[in-house]
């Protein structure tokens, strides 16, 4: 189910939440995203944001304030987390959307929009929580600058291994440490060995990086042993977040031949509070990374026309890092990277095709992690291992410190974006994370 534009793309659409018609506000009612906040009661609610605000949408849908509305969609919307809802046919997410979008429209009825403003709760003034039952996270490794750029400081002739274009590579994460936006990030400990020692030894990380990606949130799963064809993926999708993926990079080298990430990654990886869903996303497609001359064609499980014409998202990507200093002297942070998540080397369904090629099922939650997002340019490095050469050329930051890797009180803050010329700009809100130790 390729989505089409439709009246929820409007670019002239306006709301009766003026906070949300401003210029550069990043939830218009263009965007509509969804998110977990915690109530007044205590309890774990599904909200919208619009504007500067967020929708209780379990009481808009007990309130008849969503219409039409079946009865599946309903029943989803009862719940504390978002697994029900994405769990729904694309139909239904769809079916909600254009109900949430004719009740926060300008031309919504006035006794509707009196009665859900008192639905509405300040965006600051709520505490957002991991937005959905995360039961799986895998992480791939599509950014193919990135991997390159990586490539080249441990095989400078050859940094891309001869699988790298064949196959989206993963590895399976940890979701039980995977954290909402704020949550302070401790320092990691674990074995490490220098070039000079015999032998490793144990403590905290001395190499400390973060990892810029998108999250994938996989809707309706699939059964055990029926793979996903390419061209229906996009159904299997119900959203799109900011990641970071934190990674300690000293522990990573020694742990990490023959199987790969483990403890190097597992002790955290932060995400964005709101899933911006695939429908809002729909004018900012653009074509998959174009294969050059004398990459190989995909093999028949990862190829499609479709997919390779449309199957992109362009989505404008920038760190920003502040310290300790700088935040006591006042200091704007410090813009580390801008980049553009068309650098993806294997598109979002691509991804859930090959997952699922060998039988494996997803379920409704699960995160796939697009793998480090990085361009061809310096300032488009999305890890400081790039950014630093491996920690060999200290970046220097506007107040003059310098880093090589993340230090205590290091603040790093992921945002993105979707522009278009011919359609209403929308946001992903902040993947926000600061180092305690």
């Amino acid at each position: 189910m390729r989505l089409k534009l439709n009246e929820t793309h409007d670019p002239q659409a306006k709301s009766w939440v003026k906070s949300a018609n401003v210029d550069g506000a990043p939830f218009p009612i263009q965007n509509l995203p969804f998110g977990v906040y915690r109530g007044n009661d205590d309890s774990s609610r599904i909200g919208v944001a619009i504007g500067d605000s967020v929708l209780d949408l379990r009481a808009a849908i007990e309130a008849n304030l969503i219409d039409p509305v079946s009865n599946e969609i309903r029943a989803a919307c009862q719940s504390s987390l978002l697994n029900e809802v994405m769990a729904l046919a694309p139909e239904h997410w769809s079916e909600l959307r254009r109900g949430l979008f004719r009740l926060l429209h300008e031309s919504a009825p006035s006794a509707q929009q009196r009665a859900a403003v008192a639905l509405l709760v300040p965006r600051n003034a709520v505490t957002m929580k991991v937005p959905c039952r995360i039961g799986d996270y895998t992480d791939f490794y599509a950014g193919i600058f990135h991997a390159q750029n990586v490539g080249k400081l441990f095989r400078p002739q050859n940094p891309l291994l001869p699988n790298y274009k064949w196959i989206p590579i993963a590895y399976h994460g940890r979701s039980s440490s995977i954290v909402i936006s704020g949550t302070p990030i401790p320092r990691p400990r674990g074995q490490i060995k220098s070039e000079d020692s015999a032998a490793p030894a144990f403590g905290p990380s001395k190499r400390l990086d973060y990892e810029l990606e998108l999250g994938f949130y996989i809707g309706q799963g699939n059964e055990l042993a029926e793979p996903i064809p390419i061209d229906h993926a996009e159904d299997y999708i119900f959203g799109v977040g900011l990641l970071n993926d934190w990674s300690a990079r000293d522990i990573q080298a020694w742990e990490y031949q023959p199987l790969g990430p483990f403890l190097a990654k597992n002790f955290a990886t932060t995400i964005s509070p709101w899933i911006v869903t695939m429908e809002a996303l729909a004018p900012f497609r653009c074509p998959g990374f174009p294969r050059l001359s004398g990459d190989p064609e995909p093999l028949p499980h990862l190829r499609s026309t479709s997919d390779s014409e449309n199957g992109g998202i362009d989505v404008s990507l920038e760190i920003t890092l502040s310290t300790d200093q700088m935040r006591s002297t006042g200091a704007k942070p410090f813009t580390v990277c801008e980049t553009s998540s068309k650098n993806l080397y294997w598109t979002a369904a691509q991804c859930v095709a090959h997952h699922t090629s060998n039988g494996c099922n997803l379920r409704p939650g699960d995160l796939l992690g697009s793998g480090t997002i990085s361009g061809e340019a310096i300032n488009e490095n999305g890890s400081l291992l790039e950014l630093t050469q491996q920690g060999k050329v200290p970046l220097v930051l506007s107040n003059g410190q310098q880093r090589t890797f993340l230090e205590q009180g290091d603040e790093v803050v992921m945002r993105g974006w979707c522009r278009s010329k011919n359609y209403k700009p929308i946001g992903f809100g902040e993947c926000r994370g600061r180092i305690t130790t």
